[in-house]
C-alpha cells in the first residue's frame, strides 16, 4: 500500500484483539470448568421425574417418583422425555448467558 495504511487495521488494534482474545481464551477455560461443576436439575408435571445435567449437558442422575412409574409405559417416556427436555434448555440457556458473559456480547459462531 502506497499510503502507509495497510489494510486500515492498525498493529494497536491487532495487538488489542490478540489481547482480548487471550482473555477469553483464559476465561472460557474457568468457564469450562464452572459448567462441568453445575447441577442443573430438569423436571416434568410435578416433578415426579428429575434429570440433573451439569451445565455442558453431561447426564448427572435420573430420579423417578413410584408415582411416575404407576402412570404406565407410554406416561413415564413422556415425563422422563419432559424432564430431559427441562434440564437440557436450561443448560443450554445457562452456558449461552454465562458465554455471552465472556465474550462481552461477540456474536461467536455456534452460539
Amino acid at each position: 500500500m502506497a499510503d502507509g495504511k495497510g489494510f486500515g487495521f492498525g498493529l494497536g488494534k491487532m495487538k488489542e484483539a490478540f489481547q482480548k482474545a487471550q482473555e477469553i481464551q483464559a476465561g472460557a477455560k474457568v468457564l469450562q470448568e464452572e459448567l462441568d461443576a453445575m447441577r442443573i436439575i430438569g423436571e416434568s408435571r410435578g416433578g415426579m421425574v428429575k434429570v440433573t445435567l451439569s451445565g455442558n449437558q453431561e447426564p448427572h442422575a435420573v430420579e423417578i417418583s413410584a408415582e411416575a412409574m404407576s402412570q404406565g409405559n407410554e406416561i413415564l417416556e413422556e415425563l422422563v422425555f419432559a424432564a430431559l427436555k427441562d434440564a437440557y434448555t436450561s443448560s443450554t440457556a445457562t452456558m449461552r448467558e454465562r458465554m455471552e458473559e465472556l465474550t462481552g456480547g461477540l456474536s461467536l459462531p455456534g452460539m
